[in-house]
């Protein structure tokens, strides 16, 4: 059996409670209620109705609000963990797995294991936040189907016993005359009911679009999760930080390679104790130098047409720009905004072979600390290898190794091999700052320190966002969805005249009070009398 016809003729869905045209109980069940459960006007739901194939077992999990409930509550769980320490986009270190174990020991490897330090982008976050996605459509289209449905199809004549199960009612033999009648519509009229007529019986409505409100909320969330998920996709999100040096052009991220930046200059700006001092005379005084304005001049290119993408020669110049603090550089859809800043970082160190005994020097060498060579030739016959390059040198390892902790030439090491007429095959030297070993034993000859360069680095930070609008259209249709539900009551109002009496009902989706006050204005000057609130006089019982 598919369909359920009611006596009224009215063909329901397998599964209705109450007839959707009259109202009549079509279950046991419903026959012996008190008070009828009007949330969903007693309409068929997929969910309390299947539950033989894996389909209707999928439908009927996602379609409980409880699910929906815990599947949210732990992605706020999983979301809150994820900041317990710093996801792996916003740590400068040259591998992860070693930055979480030296600075926070047992936990951050725990953490690194557990794939934590990228959560937002793991699939089973992912998997979490399309569930709440998949929960609301199912959720939605499980109780608005069947209730606009039941809705649209309900007649102006109600059964007499779906009259007498509503909270509000009232029956009487009073006999309501048409000037009443009358009275009574014209009331209804001005309280803006749609008053539908029906062999003399009244269904006086208004307000029914509150009962979408919540369905408006979903579609609002649905929206929003769908332009949070859209964050990870490839060219539709980017949000990295980017450090160019003083002379350095380095390619855009997130752009395809298709922009290039070149720090020209980073100017710093403090305020001067004397200038500034009736102003901020305490505040310098507490921290010393503060900052005033810092500030990246720099070049914008673009890459030609037919240029190899990475190739940093075919390149035409887009603008020139000076990036300060809350004035961002715009290209296309993409923002660079002044972030941080790092003065005097290691570019270049020199040094000078050196005999021992007399300090006697055979040649410079200068090594670049980004772009180091492996040999350095100096004059007869001597050379300089570099056999090894430590640029974040933190101690050395069990077997003896030197190791490094990034890229960035924080901390500098070398290990050289250093060739003399004398000693044809090289003598092995490994200089740090302040520190010269000899790991094969004493040398004849040193690498000594002579000099520095150092330039300055800024952070701009790459902002390109394609999913804003989409979030800001879903957060404004949830807003709506509130506003309608909250605001607005769906009331509903039916007097039926049949056989010398007068009965009438009443419903609303909230506010109790408020229709109360209405049909007793309504009632007022007719010889009909209130409606008795049967929830309150249940519990008076």
């Amino acid at each position: 059996m598919k369909e359920i016809k009611c006596e009224c003729g009215h063909v329901n869905p397998i599964g209705t409670i109450l007839c959707e045209s009259c109202g009549r109980a079509l279950t046991e069940e419903a026959k012996q209620e008190k008070l009828h459960d009007m949330r969903y006007e007693g309409s068929a739901r997929r969910s309390q109705t299947y539950n033989k194939t894996i389909i209707d077992k999928v439908w009927n999990f996602f379609s409980s609000v409880k699910v929906g409930v815990w599947l949210i509550v732990i992605t706020l769980i999983a979301s809150a963990i994820g900041t317990i320490l710093p996801q792996q986009d916003y740590i400068n270190s040259l591998t992860p797995e070693k930055y979480y174990k030296d600075e926070y020991g047992w936990f951050g490897e725990l953490w690194y294991k557990l794939g934590f330090q990228d959560l937002y982008s793991s699939w089973w976050y992912l998997l979490l936040v399309a569930s709440i996605g998949v929960s609301l459509v199912i959720c939605s289209l499980d109780r608005f189907i069947p209730l606009h449905r039941a809705l649209k199809n309900q007649k102006v004549t109600r059964h007499e016993g779906f009259l007498k199960r509503q909270r509000l009612y009232v029956r009487t033999d009073n006999v309501l005359s048409e000037n009443a009648f009358d009275s009574i519509k014209q009331k209804l009229v001005k309280k803006r009911y749609k008053i539908r007529e029906e062999d003399g019986n009244i269904l006086a409505e208004k307000g029914r679009f509150s009962r979408w409100g919540p369905y408006v909320n979903h579609i609002g969330l649905i929206i929003f999760l769908i332009g949070g998920m859209l964050r990870f996709v490839p060219g539709m999100y980017v949000d990295e930080l980017m450090w160019v040096r003083e002379g350095e052009k380095k390619v855009i991220p997130g752009t395809n390679e298709k922009f290039f930046l070149e720090n020209k200059k980073f100017i710093l700006e403090t305020y001067d104790k004397e200038k500034d001092k009736k102003t901020f005379d305490q505040a310098l005084s507490r921290v010393g130098s503060v900052a005033k304005n810092f500030q990246t001049n720099v070049v914008l290119y673009e890459r030609m047409d037919g240029g190899i993408a990475g190739e940093a020669d075919k390149l035409k110049k887009v603008k020139d720009f000076s990036i300060k603090v809350n004035t961002p550089l715009k290209a296309g859809h993409f923002a660079l905004y002044q972030m941080d800043y790092k003065l005097d970082e290691l570019k270049a160190m020199s040094f000078e072979l050196q005999k021992k005994s007399n300090g006697e020097s055979f040649g410079d060498l200068t090594i670049d600390l980004f772009d180091p060579q492996n040999v350095y030739n100096l004059k007869n016959g001597y050379k300089v290898e570099l056999m090894g390059y430590y640029p974040d040198f933190s101690g050395f390892a069990k077997n003896g190794e030197p190791q490094t902790s990034s890229s960035v030439p924080n901390n500098p090491a070398f290990l050289f091999r250093m060739f003399s007429p004398e000693h044809p095959k090289g003598e092995v030297s490994f200089v740090a700052i302040k520190q010269n070993v000899e790991p094969l034993g004493e040398n004849d000859y040193k690498i000594a320190f002579k000099s520095i360069d150092t330039r300055n680095v800024s952070a701009l930070q790459v902002h390109k966002d394609l999913t804003l609008w989409i979030l800001a259209v879903g957060g404004a249709i949830f807003m709506i969805g509130v506003i309608q539900g909250m605001y607005w009551n769906h009331r509903r109002i039916w007097i039926r005249r049949e056989n010398g009496e007068v009965k009438v009902a009443a419903h609303t989706n909230k506010n109790w009070y408020g229709i109360k006050n209405e049909i007793k204005l309504i009632l007022e000057g007719t010889n009909i009398p209130e409606p008795v609130d049967q929830h309150e006089k249940k519990k008076e019982i």
